[in-house]
């Protein structure tokens, strides 16, 4: 019997290639949304960007990547269509719109390319859900926390193999190297992508266990009444803000005010990424292991949750910290350790609150106003650094968000269980 319970608990060989590759998907997103930041001291130069300007440009992605979710078009084109092929064609529009970067000639041909980037990477999260959805409950867990650090695994190689390119060969055959090298993966993908149309999570049994219970239909009307689903969304907006702050201004930051090379900068910022995705690997195994063993899922999730990013605020004494270099980083490296400890536990909490009933038109909500983050925050920073010549009141901005965010997790996610949807409202 133990045996049978090991086999059931194990992922298959065709499983682990999926996973693999859709966390080597994710690797590639992120790398492509990030490499910019590293090009953009060159091109205010080459193109005479003002600091706003540069703003607007790095917060170009997220217009796209955003809208469309927030609409629901992301989430209706993985629902209704086969989620693979949905995000075979999404890989390669990204691909291709990153690669092109490389032969612009404008601010406005920059910008354009940004929001088809956004466009193409709109609809991998709802695809990934989609196939996982599809997978045992037991197999699901490892599969978003790979997910998850592929997120911050991506920005520090992006950021190394970026950096070393940029140095040796320049911007545009930076972005033509990431575009065109990208393109790897799509025959893998499609040898390996799930054949069979994947079972939408409203029709599983659990879901219809849900509904007889709670004795009504889910909807995000009622979705919009809980306080939980709103600390949700504001808790997942300042968790990102915090994030793309540091993916999109960090590297000008070391290199306009702390005066790296380019070398050295892309370096130290692969190193903080690569902290990040270590917290939250660390912090998604602890969780599951400290509730297997007993621990209220409440405690342990939006501990780590509201915790995390609490302990990211640290992020404003940072931003105060001058002429000691060394205690600047250890600040920086514990903000980082409490972002990644936020980002292993806030998607479960989602996917716990909503069912799986709800957990696609929840998350698509979510994850769509979360990313809108990432345009307030480009274009703030880019004003503050316009107004007061230094990028340091931006770092404090972003823990005073951070902080938002923890407050927002702790005070209106009383319980981490999923809702009553007869009651949605009510005490929710």
């Amino acid at each position: 019997m133990a045996e049978a319970v090991a086999n059931r608990a194990g992922m298959s060989r065709r499983e682990w290639i999926v996973v693999l590759l859709l966390v080597a998907s994710v690797f590639v997103n992120y790398a492509d949304r990030s490499n910019l930041s590293l090009a953009v001291p060159i091109l205010e130069k080459q193109f005479a960007l003002s600091p706003f300007r540069a703003g607007e440009l790095l917060g170009a992605f997220f217009w796209t990547y955003a809208l469309v979710q927030v609409v629901g078009l992301a989430g209706l084109l993985a629902d209704r269509f086969h989620a693979g092929w949905v995000l075979f064609g999404g890989y390669l529009l990204w691909s291709l719109a990153t690669a092109s970067t490389g032969l612009t000639a404008s601010f406005a041909a920059l910008f354009a390319l940004r929001l088809l980037l956004g466009l193409g990477e709109s609809v991998a999260y709802p695809c990934y859900s989609r196939v996982f959805a599809a997978m045992p409950q037991e197999h699901r867990g490892r599969a978003n926390a790979l997910i998850d650090a592929g997120t911050k695994l991506g920005p520090a190689a992006g950021a190394f193999v970026g950096g070393a390119v940029l140095v040796h060969f320049g911007w545009r055959t930076m972005f033509g190297f990431f575009g065109l090298g990208a393109l790897a993966w799509l025959p893998l993908w499609y040898w390996a992508m799930p054949r069979g149309e994947e079972a939408a999570v409203a029709r599983t049994p659990e879901a219809a266990a849900i509904l007889k219970r709670d004795g009504a239909e889910p909807s995000v009307a009622r979705m919009l009444r809980m306080p939980c689903a709103w600390g949700s969304f504001i808790g997942h907006f300042c968790g990102n803000y915090f994030y793309y702050f540091l993916l999109s201004w960090l590297p000008a930051y070391l290199e306009l005010e702390v005066h790296l090379s380019t070398g050295a900068m892309s370096r130290l910022v692969s190193a903080v990424f690569f902290v990040i995705a270590c917290s939250t690997l660390v912090c998604g195994f602890a969780s599951d292991w400290l509730i297997a063993r007993g621990a209220s899922p409440t405690f342990v999730r939006r501990t780590l949750a509201s915790g995390g990013l609490v302990l990211a605020s640290t992020l404003i004494v940072f931003s105060i910290v001058r002429g000691h270099p060394d205690l600047a980083l250890s600040i920086l490296i514990v903000a980082c350790m409490g972002q990644g400890a936020y980002a292993s536990n806030h998607w479960a909490v989602t996917q716990t609150l909503a069912g799986p009933v709800m957990a696609g038109r929840w998350s698509s909500l979510q994850n769509g106003v979360a990313n809108f983050s990432g345009i307030a925050g480009s274009v703030l920073t880019g004003w503050i650094l316009q107004k007061c010549g230094s990028m340091r009141p931006a770092f404090a901005v972003a823990g005073v968000v951070a902080l938002i965010g923890g407050l927002s997790w702790g005070l209106l996610v009383r319980r981490v269980e999923p809702v009553d949807w007869g009651k949605a409202g009510v005490g929710n």
